[in-house]
């Protein structure tokens, strides 16, 4: 009986080790170190993408219009897009970067973060389209002092 285990386990593993991964990540930090010093949106997407000609249409962005607790603000970011990359700026804090999503074919745009604000401010969702378009979506929120929502 430990043989048929030993044996289906090495199987499965074999199998597993055969399975292609297709897997990018790109670490933007070393690739585009301005973006994240950057101070405000439109610096960071300049320094991200190399533009900041933006669409606003094609892109959600869902959070609360009171935030009662300013260190994790729920954001919901949804978009139907063919796109490349997505990324999410603040302008509440000292540097405006957050996040930056690499997307694949298979990738369905719809993310559920929480992100950090000290204070009350516009959130910015940029999603670069395969066609080289930069597509936005905003939404902006209050940040409750003292997270008593007043």
């Amino acid at each position: 009986m430990e043989r048929r285990k030993f044996l289906s386990m090495t199987l499965g593993a074999l199998a597993l080790a055969a399975v292609p991964v297709s897997v990018r990540a790109e670490d933007y930090r070393k690739l585009k170190p301005t973006a994240w010093t950057a101070k405000t949106v439109d610096d960071a997407i300049k320094a991200l993408y190399g533009s900041t000609a933006t669409i606003e249409k094609g892109v959600t962005v869902t959070a609360p219009d009171v935030a009662a607790n300013g260190g994790a603000v729920p954001i919901n970011v949804k978009s139907n897009i063919d796109a490349k990359s997505v990324a999410i700026f603040q302008d509440a804090n000292p540097e405006a970067a957050v996040i930056v999503f690499d997307i694949n074919e298979y990738s369905i745009i719809n993310y559920d973060i929480k992100i950090k604000m000290k204070a009350s401010g516009t959130i910015s969702c940029v999603v670069e389209g395969k066609d080289g378009k930069l597509y936005v979506g905003k939404k902006t929120l209050d940040v409750a002092l003292g997270g008593c929502e007043g």
